[in-house]
């Protein structure tokens, strides 16, 4: 039996008709699983050029995630047909729940040295953040591939 197509939700956070929301996550997201893969390094080597990118990618990961979910905020409460659905709320709680994991990790790791604490706290914050960008990567591509949300259609 074919499946019925979703009826096309636009996005507002659009420039030229282009989502801005699913074109910024990229690096943010990037950055922080790269994240967990840096503070692994860390512990394994002691290398302190580990623990600098760590720093760097947590600034950019929770900078560049905050700036993304604005565009994905604009779209949540200015289109009625994102708003009415509960996949999309599922996905923004979650995304407010990993970006501010990520803010505390790199806070922890502004201005301190690689102690014990808080390079086992970062990483196990960093393990956190990634499994909830899974979370949320998965409601995501629900949003776009089952209900059509920022979509263009075809003509």
């Amino acid at each position: 039996m074919p499946r019925e197509t979703p009826e096309v939700i636009p996005s507002n956070a659009a420039i030229a008709g282009h989502p801005l929301h699913p074109m910024m996550i990229h690096f943010p997201v990037a950055a922080l699983l790269g994240l967990v893969a840096t503070d692994l390094a860390f512990l394994w080597t002691l290398d302190p050029f580990w623990w600098r990118a760590g720093l760097w990618l947590s600034g950019v990961g929770t900078f560049g995630g905050w700036i993304a979910s604005t565009a994905g905020l604009v779209d949540l409460l200015s289109v009625p047909l994102i708003r009415r659905k509960i996949t999309a709320w599922c996905h923004a709680l979650l995304a407010v729940m990993m970006l501010s994991l990520a803010s505390l990790n790199w806070v922890l790791r502004v201005g301190s040295e690689a102690a014990d604490t808080v390079v086992l706290w970062g990483l196990v914050l960093s393990l956190l953040t990634a499994g909830l960008i899974g979370l949320a990567a998965f409601l995501g591509g629900r949003l776009v591939y089952e209900h059509a949300v920022a979509v263009v259609a075809q003509e």
